[in-house]
């Protein structure tokens, strides 16, 4: 029997689409993915993913932005960037030793550098993210509140979700999955939220599956 492939999956806070991605590796969900879970990195020491990865017997790692930042005055935005990009470097070079077929960025809070996506790239490894709006609509950050903001406007009348290639340009590579969500106006923030994750938890298990069937044909 061939090896089977590995991920690697980049978090930074509770998880839960950590554990979407670990219950259909197990079996637990359908559809299943066939493939190995090899490392959970987390960009925060604090994030509860960490638990559930070790719950689940994969290894874990914390690369934490915050100890290249301890000894850097806030208004030092030279060594900030340089200490920015030391981080970029060394996440690359963690990566790069674990060698996986695939990395999944599954909540992970912070922006890939080109320092980081080049060497990656050079060695072929794909890299996808879940991101919580539909492509095009609200890049960046806080892509839940932003949408239902418009949709409580009336400015757009669907959300969603999409799994995306990453590229330099943040949430603008191509989607693989798209989850498409209508906004409703009676619906409170919390809701919508509860609906977003919902839908994450699917399309995060469905586009790695796609990722890896390309893997596979390469």
């Amino acid at each position: 029997m061939a090896p089977k492939l590995q991920i690697l999956v980049l978090i930074s806070g509770s998880g839960t689409n950590l554990q979407a991605l670990i219950d259909s590796v197990a079996g637990k969900s359908s559809p299943q993915i066939d493939a190995e879970i090899a490392s959970v990195i987390s960009s925060s020491p604090a994030a509860y993913g960490l638990t559930r990865a070790r719950n689940a017997d994969i290894p874990t790692i914390v690369h934490d932005l915050q100890q290249y930042y301890k000894d850097v005055s806030k208004d030092d935005k030279d060594r900030r960037r340089q200490m920015r990009k030391a981080f970029n470097v060394d996440l690359a070079q963690q990566v790069l030793n674990i060698a996986p077929d695939l990395i999944v960025c599954a909540g992970w809070m912070l922006i890939l550098s080109p320092s980081f996506l080049n060497p990656i790239t050079a060695k072929g490894i794909p890299i996808i993210n879940l991101h919580p709006a539909l492509p095009g609509q609200f890049d960046g950050i806080n892509a839940i509140e932003r949408a239902w903001e418009a949709g409580q406007r009336g400015q757009i009348t669907k959300g969603g979700v999409m799994i995306h290639r990453v590229i330099k340009e943040v949430d603008q590579g191509e989607p693989l999955v798209v989850k498409e969500l209508e906004l409703k106006k009676e619906e409170t923030l919390e809701e919508y939220e509860d609906r977003v994750h919902a839908a994450e938890h699917i399309a995060i298990v469905e586009g790695t599956i796609l990722a890896l069937n390309e893997v596979n044909k390469h």
